[in-house]
């Protein structure tokens, strides 16, 4: 296929709650309505509610138990309560189980304790690491293009890649004519996400490119170490290569890399129970 067809097939996508949208194509703006926020958050139930076990969970280290938006809003900054707004929406808005080879549970993990690394490492940078979180949820959300519009032929992918033990990106390529990355830039363009993640979203496999980022740095490794912690269950899990410029850029002690993989289990499982219930 090429990317004009696979662009052109975007709109039959699940399509995200408005307010979540909203706040994809605002990521990058600290001006937000806080009062306007809330309540357009408080009109969907679920949302609200999932949205509040995350603000509570000892990842973010309340004093106190939020129990509306307003309230998350107040204590953890407009940031913060936007992104968990985004990981609770978009966790839940793909169908499952319509390509047997694609394993939906362990994608969800792995993206989570990407995400989970990705926010411990910015930290450790002086990042944003509301925005390394988001980034990290989101850098593989391509995959998800490719198995809710080409069910079939992305199984294909997925069963020639594990019997030539080969890369998921090249047999993409090989098989499709584009590849996850592409596929998720073209969807982080449709849905208006901000630059910021669209550019995490297209330069997390190559870190090193010029561009990319240092965000773009920071989700590849966060990555690495997900596969490494072997959080998501796959049967056979392989560890990606990790860009030697990307490591020695995050210039982390031995020490700070123990405490980041402690960090991301302990995170990890709370947040997995939350997003996945």
């Amino acid at each position: 296929m090429t990317l004009d067809e696979l662009t052109a097939g975007l709109d039959d996508l699940p399509s995200l709650p408005a307010v979540v949208m909203e706040l994809l194509g605002s990521i990058d703006q600290e001006d937000a309505d806080l009062a306007l926020l809330a309540k357009k958050v408080a009109l969907d139930q679920a949302l609200t509610a999932k949205t509040l076990r995350l603000a509570n969970s000892s990842a973010f280290g309340l004093q106190v138990k939020v129990t509306t938006i307003q309230q998350a809003l107040t204590y953890l900054g407009v940031q913060a309560t936007r992104n968990l707004i985004m990981a609770a929406s978009i966790t839940g808005c793909f169908p499952s189980g319509r390509c047997p080879a694609f394993n939906d549970k362990a994608f969800w993990r792995l993206s989570i304790a990407t995400a989970a690394c990705a926010r411990v490492l910015a930290r450790h940078m002086h990042f944003n690491p509301d925005v390394a979180f988001t980034a990290g949820l989101l850098h593989g959300i391509g995959r998800l293009v490719l198995v809710t519009r080409y069910p079939e032929r992305y199984d294909a992918v997925l069963r020639e890649c594990e019997r030539v033990d080969g890369d998921l990106l090249e047999t993409e390529r090989a098989m499709l004519g584009v590849d996850h990355v592409l596929a998720g830039r073209a969807l982080a363009e449709h849905w208006q996400f901000s630059d910021t993640l669209r550019q995490a979203i297209a330069f997390y496999g190559q870190p090193e490119l010029p561009g990319a980022g240092f965000l773009a740095t920071i989700v590849h490794v966060a990555s690495a170490v997900a596969h490494a912690l072997d959080l998501a269950g796959y049967a056979h899990e392989v560890v990606p290569t990790v860009s030697s410029v990307a490591w020695n850029a995050l210039g982390l002690s031995e020490e700070a890399w123990l405490h980041v993989f402690r960090e991301t289990e302990l995170q990890f499982e709370e947040m997995t129970a939350i997003l996945l219930a």
